[in-house]
């Protein structure tokens, strides 16, 4: 029996199986509001068998996209087109998921398909991002200016305005982005954050705020509902943030009412040296599932179900996030389910008589 293909089940809610369409930026909206090309995109993932499939990183507030054309949700308008995305993935079986983020100092760059690199000037129609230091992500990027207190609380409503509007839009997981060197994960790093107020200098005060967005969001989102926390375990950068401190942040997470943690890694820095290769972040998932006691996801170059299999069966992690092998293959959990041996899939109604192998060929079936 594959694990990879049984249900998961987080407080009330059961996905039907343990693979998990990551977070990945389209770049492709206008005033933070969804389309077309997003219900196609997230909805052909969930045709395509994923239990569970998360947005992109959706901005809590204008200021806080990484492009102009990121989507959002800081405002009512914003929240009809994604009702229309969420209908469909639940249609197909699947689970909808949001991914909450503000990305800080890296907020106002180009999409990167334009060649661009660095950040879109406010006279481009660009803006001035913020951080929780003057500190700019390299040279190419705008500094950005430092967040007060108050501004600081005024973040923190913003993600739980944005959780009340991703629940009447029918998401049915939130996962709060602290991960990727965006604004949270900006608060937890050394390199990024050298305030020298409660919200800076010593490990308790550079956790407060994705404490204090984690509690707040808990407090909004339905108790029968999970809520999932990203992080990028290590900066991957001698001196910044490490796995023991992740494992320590996930324990002070857990106690808060967070029920997994979405384990990646880097985006801090531009010169961090990753040893990239097949799962190269799941030891990470584990020492935090093994040392903090709470479920977690695994992401990287997971690219064969046999691999994903192996990661659940060694209690490596308890859910599998794929990001670009989603890409280039929406149906990948359906093919997993062939390979696994699994018979837990089932392709739509519409596809079968094309993907059964035991069907024979009509007439109708060659008319195109």
């Amino acid at each position: 029996m594959s694990l990879l293909l049984e249900p998961y089940t987080l407080r009330q809610l059961t996905l039907p199986n343990r693979i998990v369409v990551s977070p990945m930026c389209q770049y492709s909206s206008v005033d933070g509001l969804a389309n077309d090309w997003h219900l196609v995109h997230l909805g052909s993932r969930a045709v395509g068998g994923a239990g569970l499939v998360i947005t992109e990183a959706v901005a809590v507030t204008a200021e806080g996209r990484i492009t102009a054309q990121d989507l959002g949700l800081w405002d009512d308008a914003q929240i009809p087109p994604l009702q229309r995305i969420t209908r469909f993935i639940v249609a197909q079986g699947s689970v909808p998921g949001i991914q909450l983020a503000h990305a800080g100092r890296k907020a106002s760059t180009h999409r990167p398909w334009i060649g661009k690199h660095g950040s879109v000037k406010p006279e481009d129609g660009g803006w001035v991002p913020v951080g929780p230091s003057k500190i700019a992500f390299d040279p190419q990027h705008t500094t950005p200016s430092e967040l007060n207190e108050s501004q600081i609380r005024d973040i923190i409503d913003d993600f739980v305005a944005a959780a009340k509007r991703a629940l009447v839009a029918g998401f049915k997981v939130v996962e709060i982005h602290a991960a990727h060197g965006y604004l949270l994960h900006q608060f937890l790093s050394p390199l990024s954050n050298q305030r020298r107020d409660s919200y800076g200098s010593c490990f308790e005060n550079r956790i407060r705020l994705t404490l204090q967005v984690t509690e707040a969001v808990r407090e909004v989102w339905p108790e029968s509902l999970p809520l999932f926390v990203r992080v990028s375990a290590t900066d991957w950068v001698e001196d910044g943030w490490n796995p023991d401190e992740t494992v320590e942040l996930a324990k002070r997470l857990k106690t808060l009412g967070a029920d997994l943690i979405d384990v990646s890694s880097g985006g801090t820095s531009m010169h961090a040296e990753i040893p990239t290769g097949p799962g190269y972040q799941t030891r990470f998932a584990e020492k935090v599932r093994k040392e903090s006691g709470i479920a977690t996801g695994t992401v990287g170059m997971i690219t064969e179900p046999a691999q994903a299999e192996h990661i659940l069966r060694t209690g490596q992690a308890d859910l599998i996030f794929l990001a670009r092998e989603l890409l280039r293959d929406p149906y990948w959990p359906l093919h997993a389910d062939d390979d696994l041996g699994g018979n837990k899939a089932t392709w739509p109604a519409q596809y079968q008589r094309a993907t059964s192998r035991e069907q024979p060929i009509h007439e109708s079936d060659l008319r195109d």
